[in-house]
């Protein structure tokens, strides 16, 4: 619907910040595939990462045209009829093609911006990827250019005559929520998970004024 559209570059920003996995669509061999993978916002650009392997972001690598969407779920919309059921979200769509990391610092500060999305202030306290490890991976990153938003919000859309049904209607919300962390089981006993971890919440990304 075209109503839904935002192209407001500060709402696109916050929700490729909030979501926690992004899909990107491609062709391979005339095949069109999918995949899903980590994602991290740094200034004007989306960077995303995967093995050296893979034929997938080979193609990529190669100039395949892009497709990037991240979505995040914030309610069930129940109208009193079928038709009219929907959900409240918010996305994003980036459409272009993907440039490759090629220096092994490039790759580092990326690895370390995936990092910091996770678990803010996480790269400090664990081991930095070796020389060998990111020789093993491909770090890939598309332009926050040609990129439009959706966003529903707001209770069901009835139609009139069906407002005098005897039928509840109305929102469920959704939400992303932390549970306790569990250790891994190969963990000393004495270590207590830092206070990036135990802090961690859902809205991990910084206030829009502090982004940049």
């Amino acid at each position: 619907m075209p109503a839904r559209a935002h192209y407001e570059r500060s709402t696109i920003e916050e929700i490729l910040d909030e979501a926690l996995v992004a899909h990107v669509g491609f062709t391979l061999d005339g095949q069109p595939y999918v995949i899903p993978t980590l994602h991290a916002r740094v200034g004007g650009a989306v960077y995303f990462h995967g093995s050296a392997a893979s034929r997938a972001l080979r193609a990529l690598i190669g100039g395949a045209p892009a497709c990037l969407t991240v979505t995040l779920l914030d309610g069930l919309v129940l109208a009193r009829s079928a038709v009219h059921h929907s959900v409240n979200y918010r996305s994003a769509v980036l459409l272009g093609r993907a440039r490759p990391m090629v220096g092994l610092d490039e790759r580092r500060r990326a690895i370390g911006a995936f990092t910091e999305r996770l678990v803010p202030g996480r790269w400090g306290e664990v081991r930095p990827p070796t020389g060998r490890e990111l020789k093993a991976i491909h770090v890939l990153a598309m332009d926050i250019s040609e990129v439009s938003a959706k966003v529903r919000t707001g209770g069901p859309l009835d139609d009139e005559d069906d407002y005098s049904l005897d039928v509840w209607a109305g929102v469920v919300p959704l939400g992303l929520a932390a549970g306790e962390p569990i250790a891994d089981p190969r963990l000393p006993s004495g270590i207590e998970p830092s206070d990036a971890v135990r802090h961690w919440t859902p809205d991990r990304h910084a206030p829009r004024a502090e982004r940049k």
